[in-house]
């Protein structure tokens, strides 16, 4: 299935044919039909399965412009937040909608301006229900409540706050069972139909207690686990902070790669990585984030596909839901602060039961994130050495091996007894 068989809206497929995705995710290809049908869901699905798109795409097909909230998004954290409300902007951009984006610890003047025209807003729950009391949230229009992340809320102790504001929402039960309910609480609503749509990693027995709360006959979808595929040889290779640039190149230049991608967390060091290793390589090398034009992003991913470019540096938000086959190695510039993108960047390669290489450049501040790594994907994963590298002294090498990057495949050679 392609994504322009799903059914999303013209505006919504023209941005996602502009962005260069072609094959939705599993997540996406069952819920976005079951959204666009109006039905509420439940989606048991790890971080960097493509659920944002999941969600974010049909709710944006089903609205049009009123200027006032009509979706509204709960995120457990600010970064969080702010990645969704990029996705819905750059999803919803030839609508003509805005977003607001609510988060504790900054002013809120921005953000009253912002709600004052926004037909899609994404929050916290704490600033939301501030925003709520001071009169500038409004919450009698929304058509779609999406609940993201919940076991984090949980665990964050939000659930008892997320509660009220889903009784603040207009009602999404059967009218029969909404006259049963307490009139304290019904009159907040316009007796109107809401969608639900509710996303958790896991789902402990609180968890499906709120889920029944917040849903009326709701769908189900649950996306297993990812894992490591067992055609990619990964591995740490720790350095010294000041010569992770040293090492990439040096990682580059010793490795008979066909195609690579390089990922970093962010859209600024993306743009530094490409400058320096088009100033310091041989290497045709292009940067694809969400800051660059979507003329430049088609060519970056069209020019990477048909090997005009053989390396592409990118961000994991301009990376997911696009379709790329034939990389050969995957390098992490940094260790990824979720444990979830380990898993899906490396996943780049090994694909179609094909071998792959996936480097991961380690410093002694990404040790708690390598760890989470380990946790997650539950295996140690082998430090090693790159010969022939002037490595500088960090205590993070004292039990690192000395081994050769592999060209080509070959048993890894045996330990010598002592």
């Amino acid at each position: 299935m392609l994504f322009n068989e799903l059914g999303l809206s013209e505006p919504i497929q023209k941005a996602v044919t502009e962005a260069g995705y072609e094959k939705p995710t599993p997540i996406q290809a069952q819920a976005i039909p079951l959204i666009l049908d109006g039905r509420d869901l439940v989606g048991a699905s790890q971080t960097g399965t493509g659920k944002t798109a999941a969600f974010a795409l049909p709710s944006l097909s089903q609205i049009t412009k009123q200027g006032k909230p009509q979706i509204l998004v709960l995120e457990p954290t600010r970064e969080l937040a702010h990645q969704v409300a990029e996705q819905f902007e750059a999803y919803g951009k030839h609508t003509g909608m805005t977003v607001a984006l609510l988060y504790g610890g900054v002013g809120y003047g921005a953000q009253m301006d912002q709600l004052k025209n926004a037909d899609i807003v994404v929050a916290t729950p704490g600033r939301l229900v501030d925003h709520f009391f001071r009169g500038t949230m409004k919450f009698r229009e929304i058509k779609i409540l999406i609940l993201d992340e919940v076991d984090r809320m949980l665990d964050m102790g939000f659930l008892p706050v997320v509660r009220k504001i889903v009784n603040l929402c207009p009602w999404n039960m059967p009218a029969e069972e909404k006259e049963m309910r307490n009139g304290s609480v019904r009159r907040f609503h316009n007796g109107s139909k809401r969608q639900t749509l509710f996303f958790s990693a896991t789902m402990p027995p609180a968890i499906r207690g709120f889920a029944d709360f917040c849903l009326s006959n709701p769908a189900s979808i649950e996306i297993a686990r990812a894992e490591v595929a067992s055609t990619i040889k990964h591995a740490f290779y720790p350095v010294s902070m000041d010569q992770r640039d040293d090492l990439l190149l040096a990682l580059i230049q010793k490795t008979d790669h066909e195609s690579l991608m390089i990922f970093t967390r962010t859209k600024k060091e993306a743009d530094s990585v490409c400058s320096m290793l088009n100033q310091k390589s041989d290497a045709r090398v292009i940067a694809m984030h969400s800051d660059i034009s979507q003329k430049d992003r088609m060519k970056a991913l069209d020019g990477f596909k048909d090997n005009t470019y053989n390396i592409l540096v990118a961000t994991d938000v301009a990376a997911r839901g696009i379709d790329i086959s034939s990389v050969s190695h995957v390098i992490n510039y940094r260790v990824p602060e979720n444990a979830e993108d380990y898993v899906h960047r490396i996943g780049r390669t090994g694909r179609a039961e094909s071998e792959g290489d996936a480097f991961t450049i380690l410093t002694a501040d990404e040790l708690d994130y390598a760890l989470s790594v380990e946790v997650f994907i539950k295996q140690k994963i082998e430090r090693k050495k790159l010969e022939g590298f002037d490595y500088k002294y960090t205590a993070i090498l004292d039990e690192t091996p000395a081994k050769s990057v592999v060209r080509k495949r070959r048993p890894a050679p045996k330990r010598r007894r002592r």
